[in-house]
């Protein structure tokens, strides 16, 4: 580190950015984790530099020529900020940049951090390192400006101050100027009409922004010509210096208007255009409000020393702009900003429905009986013609398209006929269940309300279960006995029945791990539903459907108006249910195209399957394969249910940005309810009062 510190002192005025480099690359530790090493290592940097003063001149005097040539504004503006480009055409930028990294541009400060920051962990040491540490190596190379006192050094001081402010300034006119801009987008206005007006913060923030630059560069001006014993300018005196308050106080009235379209944004829907748009307006608007304190017009850093809280706010951008550097090509980044807000949209649609999927008194529970037993009758006709489809012999495609039209169109039914298909729950019961966890780290959350929110999901989906087999079972049993007096012959030969109950027998075969894919396979179904919803809401479904003059023509005017109402009210169940059948009628087939294990393995048409085997061998099975077989299904139900349950409740949780911490306080609790009233968890009391 001396070594490096004399060559330094040897040629402070050096355009190249080697020495820089090197000393980064000194202070960097082996490892991201051995922060105390950095610090150390920058520790050992000060004593050197206390030791000989010259050093630290040299130093300073070399940074500032390495700044004073290159140009700042895209560090401020660019860094850490979403470009322009939109969230598809930014994600395929950062993937192809992370395979083939793009060139370099010397003249840009952005750009050399590519070589000074060149490690992607840098800034995790970094900020490991004690801000007094940094403060302290700050005040040390400043201190050098009382040793190298050169016409020159003078000279270099001066511009890379004036530099610096005049990059600063220029960079809080682009912020300002893409702030306005942004707030006029037709996204924005279309939630939020009273932005066209004049008085809009995003525009007014532009008009205090330009009165604040103008003020500064003649503060600026001003303090240049007293420092060079020239006459101060005229308007010096006439003319009130403008502080950043007002300008402010119009970016803390763009938060609020932000906040109000993204809480709009909940009920009228939200695309990944609009919420990346809502991510980068935040982050300009953020590092705005930052510049605006570091701001500085007097003529030489040295004149008038930076105080106390903006030293520490420089740092903090500082570290800030480090890590966002270099995490500028990092694909987790770019999710985690944009995906939350529009998945808490499309959870908060699942949330909505997941309403109705909560049984609170007994003639909720009956309604919710009947209206899975519903939905079990029509699977055992499903199950039916997915085997005589498999009997076609097609081509793997084909047949895939017969058993995803099979399946898409028969869930399709059972919504329209107002069925419920009991697996299909968990992705919109979770959404719920988040909802009530939303609180402010979890402090605030009723235990035993949650408990109770959590004993009639546990019940509901008990009873939409045994709705679903009780009738598909023999509804199955029945297709299968009918078939022999109508063909003469089983459904199914022995063959195939041994082998549909080899399918479901959770120890010999892979049925828990199909069961598995299946739940992700509802997850999906729950989510897509959730989009669709959104998508609906978002643009207005019902009217685009009501301009549809041929249908008008059709079905009258009446029937076209409770259609289109309809399509936008049904458009995410119908969707979800569409993708549903197409996802469980193509993993057979995408696993024997690619040679993996994929398949599906879902409980009532295990059941069903059961049912179809057993009358196809003449009902001549042993009960340990009776039992093997009931245990089966009873294990694929569990692995539909925990998984589809699960993923939903990870991502509901996820999209409000929620921390649970009572989860052992809450298993007490439910447990407790168990030991005293384990009847609740299965049947509904008779008298319960649904809450608004």
């Amino acid at each position: 580190m001396l070594t490096l510190l004399e060559r330094i002192t040897a040629d402070p005025v050096n355009d190249d950015i080697d020495a820089l480099v090197d000393l980064v690359a000194l202070i960097r530790p082996s490892s991201p984790a051995q922060g105390k090493l950095a610090a150390a290592n920058v520790r050992m940097l000060v004593q050197l530099l206390k030791g000989n003063p010259a050093h630290a001149a040299a130093l300073r005097h070399y940074l500032l020529h390495v700044l004073s040539i290159r140009r700042h504004t895209t560090v401020y503006t660019d860094i850490g900020i979403l470009p322009s480009y939109g969230f598809f055409s930014e994600l395929f930028r950062r993937l192809s940049y992370r395979i083939l990294p793009p060139a370099i541009d010397k003249l840009y400060l952005s750009d050399c951090l590519d070589r000074i920051l060149s490690v992607d962990t840098d800034y995790q040491w970094l900020q490991a390192i004690d801000a007094r540490d940094w403060q302290a190596l700050l005040d040390v190379i400043a201190s050098g400006a009382t040793h190298l006192r050169t016409g020159e050094a003078l000279r270099t001081d001066q511009a890379a101050h004036r530099l610096a402010n005049m990059e600063l300034l220029e960079a809080i006119q682009t912020l300002s100027h893409r702030i306005s801009a942004m707030g006029l987008e037709p996204d924005l206005v279309r939630i939020h009409p009273d932005l066209e007006k004049f008085e809009s913060p995003f525009l007014v923030q532009n008009v205090e922004a330009h009165r604040f630059l103008d003020s500064a560069l003649r503060r600026r001006d001003a303090a240049d010509a007293r420092a060079t014993t020239a006459a101060p300018p005229e308007n010096e005196a006439t003319t009130p210096p403008v502080d950043a308050d007002h300008l402010l106080v119009m970016l803390d009235q763009c938060d609020s208007v932000i906040a109000r379209i993204r809480k709009k944004s909940l009920l009228l829907g939200t695309t990944v255009a609009l919420t990346y748009l809502l991510v980068r307006l935040t982050q300009n608007i953020e590092r705005l409000r930052r510049l605006l304190l570091l701001v500085d017009v007097t003529p030489s850093a040295v004149a008038q020393p930076w105080t106390e809280v903006r030293r520490q706010q420089t740092l903090e951008l500082a570290m800030d702009l480090a890590k966002a550097h270099n995490r500028k090509y990092a694909i987790r980044e770019l999710f985690t900003a944009n995906i939350n807000l529009l998945a808490r949209n499309v959870t908060e649609n699942a949330s909505h429905t997941g309403e109705h999927y909560i049984a609170e008194n007994r003639r909720e529970y009956g309604a919710m009986f009947r209206s899975s037993a519903g939905a079990g009758f029509i699977i055992g006709f499903m199950a039916m013609l997915k085997i005589l489809a498999s009997y076609l012999r097609a081509a793997p495609l084909v047949e895939a398209f017969l058993f995803s039209l099979n399946y898409s169109l028969g869930f399709m039914l059972i919504h329209l006929l107002h069925f419920t298909v009991a697996t299909k729950q968990p992705a919109m019961t979770a959404a719920r269940i988040a909802t009530d966890l939303q609180t402010p780290d979890s402090r605030n959350i009723n235990i035993e309300s949650l408990a109770d929110l959590i004993v009639k999901v546990l019940r509901t989906q008990f009873v939409a279960v045994f709705g679903n087999l009780v009738t598909a079972f023999p509804t199955a049993l029945a297709i299968a006995s009918v078939w022999i007096s109508i063909k003469g012959h089983h459904l199914v030969s022995p063959d195939k029945a041994r082998h549909m109950l080899a399918d479901i027998d959770p120890l010999s075969s892979l049925a828990i791990f199909y069961a598995a894919i299946a739940g992700v396979c509802l997850f999906l179904a729950g989510m897509i539903s959730g989009y669709f919803d959104n998508r609906a809401v978002y643009t207005k479904m019902a009217q685009r459907v009501l301009r549809l003059h041929g249908l008008r023509r059709l079905f009258g005017e009446r029937r076209h108006a409770r259609i289109a109402h309809y399509i936008e009210k049904n458009l995410g169940g119908l969707m979800g249910n569409l993708f549903f059948g197409i996802l469980l009628g193509t993993i057979g087939t995408f696993g024997q195209l690619v040679g993996l294990p994929l398949d599906i393995r879902h409980i009532t048409f295990s059941a069903t399957n059961l049912a179809i085997a057993w009358v196809g061998l003449d009902f001549l099975v042993s009960w340990q394969t009776m039992l093997t077989s009931v245990v089966g299904i009873l294990c694929i139900g569990i692995a539909n249910l925990l998984v589809s349950f699960g993923l939903a409740l990870f991502v509901a949780l996820r999209s409000r940005q929620v921390r649970f911490t009572k989860g052992w306080t809450l298993v007490r609790a439910l447990l407790s309810r168990l030991v005293h009233r384990p009847l609740d968890f299965f049947i509904a009391p008779k008298i319960g009062v649904k809450p608004e």
